[in-house]
């Protein structure tokens, strides 16, 4: 695992467009996936631009997402397919065939789940995943107690995890209690994973995925095993880790031919 320590949300932002733009010149046809949430927005703004000046494009790209709601329409203004389209796909080249998510309006949400393993792997696998990281240390929607093998599949949110997305919605009533996820076996199965975190709120989740033990209780800390796995972070959300100083040397020192 590499951990990049950078002064700002807009640097680290830059950092993880980077790592992106490697990935989308990596095959003829890439696949991204997406994350939703506040971390991720920085980085779909300076993406938004590099395809508008010309110096980027998702032609042949084709995005995934990460996660769902279970109940909500696929054009409310909260799901994640929305959220997605709004901030990034819609923004540029993509072909809107090529937005992929699970059916979550499946009468059969298991064999739904099955489809969307099956529909990654038809689509060659993921390059990269984005990921963001939730209080309790969640990626995706796989909440504490996850197992660290799990594939997509459909999860109960805890009562924490609504409270933190009651923000986005009229009232914490309003958030659905189910939703469809990658699981932890699935997001490990991308190439490259990249957990993006800025702020202090952010510092006890990221030193316990980081360097705390690999454990089902903080499920980002599955990415310790995964042989090309980024952290990135600001200096606040960095506050936590014990090693801080070790991966700002690595990172300056780092050859500028290895890449991200």
């Amino acid at each position: 695992m590499e951990v990049v320590i950078v002064p700002t949300v807009q640097d680290a932002a830059a950092v993880v467009v980077e790592a992106i733009t490697a990935a989308l010149h990596r095959r003829p046809a890439p696949v991204l996936g997406v994350a939703t949430g506040s971390s991720p927005l920085p980085t779909y703004r300076l993406l938004v631009t590099a395809v508008g000046a010309g110096r980027l494009s998702f032609a042949t790209a084709s995005a995934v997402l990460l996660d769902e709601y279970v109940g909500l329409p696929l054009d409310h203004p909260q799901s994640y397919r929305t959220f997605i389209r709004t901030h990034l796909t819609d923004l540029v080249d993509l072909d809107p065939r090529r937005l992929h998510g699970p059916d979550v309006g499946a009468d059969d949400l298991p064999a739904a789940c099955a489809a969307y393993e099956q529909l990654l792997l038809e689509l060659g696998g993921v390059d990269l995943q984005l990921l963001g990281i939730g209080s309790d240390g969640h990626i995706g929607f796989n909440e504490p107690s996850s197992s660290l093998t799990s594939r997509t599949r459909i999860k109960t949110l805890t009562e924490q995890t609504r409270r933190d997305n009651a923000r986005f919605f009229g009232a914490l009533g309003e958030v659905p209690r189910h939703v469809v996820t990658q699981g932890l076996g699935t997001i490990a199965a991308a190439r490259h994973a990249v957990l993006v975190a800025t702020g202090a709120a952010k510092a006890g989740p990221v030193a316990a995925a980081v360097e705390g033990p690999l454990t089902a209780m903080c499920p980002a800390s599955v990415l310790q095993l995964h042989p090309h796995a980024t952290v990135v972070v600001d200096e606040p959300a960095a506050s936590g880790l014990r090693l801080a100083g070790y991966y700002r040397d690595v990172f300056a020192a780092k050859p500028a031919w290895q890449g991200l």
